[in-house]
């Protein structure tokens, strides 16, 4: 009866189950992968300052692509973040980032074709081909020596079939926090031209660049040597994912680019889903994103640090070199799997962290915290997992 787009098996795995019995039971649990930075102790006094409230208007004012002045306060959010400069008439705005998705693989992709996903990289992707009855395939990042995580082109070349559609390309990744460089940007601008494929870049997290860091980092906006789409929104600019709103920004060689941009119109006038209210509040909230910005980069500076201090200890793992992003790695010492480290944790000290095998890691010692928990909750929850991994390490 129901489509074979979902999942056969919709039952919760061990994980899940022992989290419902501990919060059915009342037990306190602390979360170290938080990831709603509204549910983290920020201050979102920004929102009632005069000007935002003020520029909604009760009239309803459909557009396919968004109402004009909206894209072009997107455009002005771009040009004064140092990213170039963009026409309005080039964004699409969605209802999230999800929904972004959903309009390129309908846009790109016939049922059974394929489009190409970073590993590791966030599991939603998955879900989101297979909605629009997508297979995902993963090409793999690449850990340097260095530290840091680079594409892995051959592994990319490997993946490419007849049936191959987009590259997807998260920068920075989530959970990595690599950006993508400019010498991987031609490289993949070569293989969408040879291949006849178009490039899909997430950028949520493009704002949230590492303290201290020298890296220039760029947005694909400007790409116009492939059909790029380049996504972002508010959920991660302004820390607000109730919000709803973000955006498909179109580039490329012009004949292309506009015949995307008509049938993009299309799917969109077909839903058309993003609210109109939000829309006339996005010029006076994007006025304000360094209120919370600057909130969120001195928690995830205060908790690297902190993480820092931490990794220097006897039985702690080892992180890599994050860019970007608000996530951090961890490798676990010794034969501790990330499997039974993050059942253990949830089992025996109510401690959430993320196994690596979420995000495709190749590598079964991984897992995943957020560092934009609150500092007290993070300290409190890298002493339980010290004390886990030396209850764990040899006598």
């Amino acid at each position: 009866m129901f489509s074979s787009r979902l999942p056969a098996a919709l039952e919760p795995n061990d994980f899940t189950r022992i989290l419902q019995a501990k919060k059915a039971a009342g037990a306190k649990i602390l979360d170290l992968t938080q990831s709603n930075p509204t549910h983290a102790g920020f201050s979102y006094d920004f929102l009632q300052r005069d000007g935002i409230c003020t520029r909604i208007r009760g009239r309803y004012e459909p557009s396919a692509q968004g109402m004009q002045s909206a894209r072009e306060a997107i455009g002005r959010y771009y040009l004064e973040n140092g990213h170039g400069r963009i026409a309005g008439d080039d964004l699409f705005l969605t209802a999230s980032t999800s929904e972004a998705y959903s309009f390129l693989l309908k846009l790109l992709t016939e049922p059974g074709d394929e489009v190409l996903l970073p590993a590791p990289s966030y599991p939603l992707f998955d879900f989101l081909a297979n909605l629009e009855s997508v297979t995902p395939v993963r090409y793999a990042l690449q850990l340097e020596e260095s530290g840091h995580w680079r594409i892995d082109f051959k592994s990319l070349e490997m993946m490419i079939s007849s049936l191959t559609r987009a590259i997807v390309v998260v920068s920075p990744n989530n959970p990595t926090g690599s950006y993508m460089t400019a010498e991987e940007l031609s490289l993949l601008n070569q293989l969408c031209t040879t291949h006849e494929i178009a490039l899909i870049v997430d950028e949520v997290f493009l704002d949230y660049i590492k303290s201290g860091s020298l890296k220039k980092t760029f947005s694909a906006i400007s790409n116009n040597d492939a059909l790029t789409f380049t996504l972002s929104g508010f959920s991660k600019i302004l820390a607000l994912p109730q919000a709803k709103l973000s955006w498909i920004h179109v580039g490329g060689p012009e004949p292309i680019k506009e015949g995307a941009k008509h049938r993009l119109e299309f799917i969109a006038d077909t839903y058309l889903s993003v609210s109109s209210m939000i829309q006339q509040a996005t010029a006076p909230l994007l006025g304000v994103q360094q209120d919370i910005q600057q909130q969120i980069l001195a928690r995830i500076e205060v908790n690297e640090r902190a993480l820092k201090s931490w990794t220097d200890l006897e039985h702690c793992p080892d992180t890599c070199h994050r860019e970007g992003g608000w996530y951090a790695i961890l490798e676990l010492p010794g034969e501790i799997t990330d499997e039974e480290c993050c059942l253990e944790l949830l089992e025996q000290h109510s401690l959430i962290v993320h196994p690596g095998f979420f995000y495709d890691f190749a590598e079964n010692n991984r897992i995943v915290i957020s560092l934009i928990c609150p500092e007290k909750e993070f300290g409190q929850g890298l002493a339980i997992l010290q004390g886990y991994l030396d209850s764990r390490s040899p006598k």
